[in-house]
């Protein structure tokens, strides 16, 4: 998983080249301020989310970035999306196969929601 203090502060310190970017797994965009870094705007850009990524919680990063992470599983590899549309998903057929009563369900939807 993606760590937010190490994306702020490439953001801050090399955010005109897009280098937060890359670290995010996000290199389409990562490419468009390296070719436009001679402009200055990509290193603005890049202070401004540096500074909102130190200042954000763990959890609205995670959501905000729209981070997955890598699991191995029987010598695979899959993605695990983490949204909160993934985990409202998720308590949706703990709910169908009953699992969990509606009160659990309509609880963990508002706090999702």
């Amino acid at each position: 998983m993606k760590n937010r203090v190490t994306a702020g502060l490439l953001a801050i310190l090399l955010g005109g080249l897009g280098i937060h970017k890359f670290y995010l797994n996000k290199p389409g965009i990562g490419l468009i301020y390296l070719l436009f870094c001679w402009t200055g705007i990509p290193a603005i850009i890049g202070l401004v989310e540096g500074v909102i990524m130190l200042t954000q919680s763990d959890e609205d990063f995670k959501n905000i970035q729209n981070l997955s992470e890598v699991v191995i599983t029987n010598g695979g590899y899959s993605v695990k999306t983490l949204s909160n549309a993934d985990e409202l998903l998720k308590y949706k057929e703990l709910y169908d196969a009953g699992a969990i009563n509606q009160e659990e369900y309509e609880k963990k939807k508002q706090e999702l929601l």
